[in-house]
């Protein structure tokens, strides 16, 4: 026998045909209470009581208030027929259903009148009887009415905990999920910015002097091979540059002895004689002691001085200065070179090398400024924070 589901109609019509048949069984049987009202009718008309408290089962999901108002119905009728077990024995799970499925307001109702039964029953048993023994005669609205009403208190209690408990778990599943989202986006970020400023700048320089020699004729033989050899030295830095990337991307399980260089300030120079051999007259001036600074900050400061003069490489007249000063609290760069007229090459990185110097001096909370410095120039000024303990928090993101 198929059996419905758990909180459909036909499990809850099942129910009530159930409890109808074991009323039927229980009227039938004699277990039949005459509170001797007077009433002398059919013998058949008490089960129409019970076929109504029965039905009201069938409403207890979708209509507790209606499936409590009808039972209550039936139990009246009944007991003014006399009283049969049956029903009041349905009843109870109609008051049981009706604090389980009902609304708050319900079962705090139903509570108060349950209590105020009980009281008016015993008191008027004490009347009747003359002595405190009339008190039993509470002990059945008791049974009918409020135990049923704190089982299905305690019963609620333990299912709202659990609907808590689920919705507290999807919570976190929600929040676990974004926190994913946002760590996967964060490090996409990251690759891109790094992908970017370890490659595209050679891969600039490399189209620069792939451009220069193919638009200009009748290049002599020693402008060829200077052209190649800036092309090559470029493929193979920029080569080197993405193993290095590739050996950070694979994490501890690495070949020993490849742990990446991070590139620092102190190697400014030798950006500086990369961009002098690809053909950009650079100006290099340091102001205040080198010194060891924050990884971050290192490698911040080395990717930016690297961007700009890419950008002189491309965008510019062919000459540029470079001045870093180390101050107290933190380290200044400036880039300065003139403008020059658009070129059929100013669409590559489209604006990429600006957004990830930005994020980088945003990482170490520092500051970056680009843009136009008066007439036909472009000026790079960053400032980033020496304070260790600033940087603490950052270091890894950067």
């Amino acid at each position: 026998m198929r059996i419905p589901p758990r909180g459909s109609l036909a499990r809850d019509l099942a129910f009530a045909v159930a409890a109808l048949v074991g009323g039927t069984l229980i009227l039938v049987s004699g277990a039949y209470v005459s509170m001797d009202f007077g009433w002398d009718g059919p013998a058949w008309l008490p089960w129409l009581p019970l076929v109504a408290v029965s039905g009201a089962i069938g409403l207890r999901r979708r209509a507790p208030v209606l499936s409590l108002a009808i039972g209550t119905a039936a139990v009246v009728a009944d007991l003014a027929l006399g009283g049969s077990l049956g029903t009041l024995l349905i009843y109870t799970q109609v008051v049981y259903d009706a604090c389980v499925f009902g609304p708050a307001r319900l079962w705090r109702r139903l509570l108060e009148v349950s209590i105020a039964v009980v009281v008016a029953t015993a008191t008027l048993g004490v009347v009747l009887v003359g002595s405190l023994r009339g008190l039993a005669l509470g002990i059945p609205a008791v049974l009918v009415l409020v135990l049923p009403i704190l089982t299905g208190l305690s019963v609620r209690q333990y299912r709202d905990q659990a609907a808590l408990d689920r919705s507290r778990a999807d919570q976190t599943a929600r929040v676990a999920e974004l926190d994913r989202r946002q760590a996967v986006a964060a490090e996409r970020t990251r690759m891109a910015r790094e992908l970017h400023d370890m490659v595209a700048n050679h891969l600039s320089v490399v189209a620069i002097h792939a451009t220069a020699a193919l638009s200009v004729p009748n290049l002599s033989k020693a402008q060829v091979e200077e052209s190649l050899r800036v092309i090559r030295e470029n493929s193979v830095q920029g080569l080197a540059e993405m193993r290095q990337m590739i050996d950070v991307l694979r994490g501890p399980d690495g070949e020993a002895g490849d742990d990446p260089v991070t590139p620092g300030l102190g190697e400014v120079e030798r950006l500086v004689t990369g961009a002098r051999a690809a053909g950009l007259t650079v100006e290099l001036t340091t102001i205040g002691e080198p010194r060891a600074l924050p990884v971050g900050v290192e490698l911040a400061g080395y990717r930016i001085v690297q961007e700009s003069l890419t950008n002189a490489l491309k965008h510019g007249t062919g000459s540029a200065t470079v001045t870093v000063d180390y101050g107290a609290d933190e380290v200044r760069l400036t880039v300065h070179n003139p403008i020059a007229p658009p070129g059929p090459l100013d669409h590559l990185g489209a604006g990429a090398g600006l957004i990830g110097m930005r994020e980088r001096a945003a990482l170490l909370r520092g500051r970056l400024d680009a843009g136009p410095a008066g007439g036909a120039r472009w000026r790079v000024h960053a400032a980033l924070p020496v304070d260790a303990g600033v940087l603490a928090l950052h270091a890894d993101a950067a």
